[in-house]
């Protein structure tokens, strides 16, 4: 096989490529990719462990620590004690954490749109559902 047939070089470039734009967009808002995920979960469902965190974000539980802790050390989240179970930390939205929703998320709608401007709408629609069946399927 060539290797520019092949699905781990296709992703792995067209992944870095996405991040690359995503990292410029969120720059201007001090967050990272990976920040602007923790920051989407909480918007979303708000307060949540750092597991839940890390399931949805199908990351390791010592990643999403390191990304709690810049994150926190930035004021756009805190850690509190869980009342109901002592031993469980939850974690939560700061103001400026919530502040940051609605320009984060037009940041991020203009980067997909960026990207998938290049598709007309059935083809960017058959490549969401694509990668979502890969992500899902683990390959």
């Amino acid at each position: 096989m060539e290797f520019n047939n092949c699905i781990n070089y296709l992703l792995t470039i067209a992944q870095h490529a996405v991040f690359v734009q995503t990292s410029e967009k969120l720059a201007k808002y001090d967050i990272t990719p990976g920040q602007y995920g923790v920051l989407n979960y909480l918007w979303e469902n708000g307060d949540a462990t750092p597991k839940d965190l890390a399931a949805a974000l199908a990351l390791e539980n010592s990643t999403v620590s390191g990304v709690l802790d810049r994150m926190q050390k930035k004021g756009l989240i805190d850690r509190r004690i869980d009342e109901e179970d002592r031993r469980s930390v939850r974690i939560a939205l700061t103001p400026k954490g919530a502040a940051l929703k609605k320009d984060v998320l037009q940041a991020i709608e203009e980067m997909n749109e960026a990207v998938l401007g290049a598709f007309d709408k059935k083809t960017a629609q058959t490549l969401l559902a694509a990668l979502r069946v890969i992500g899902k399927s683990g390959g």
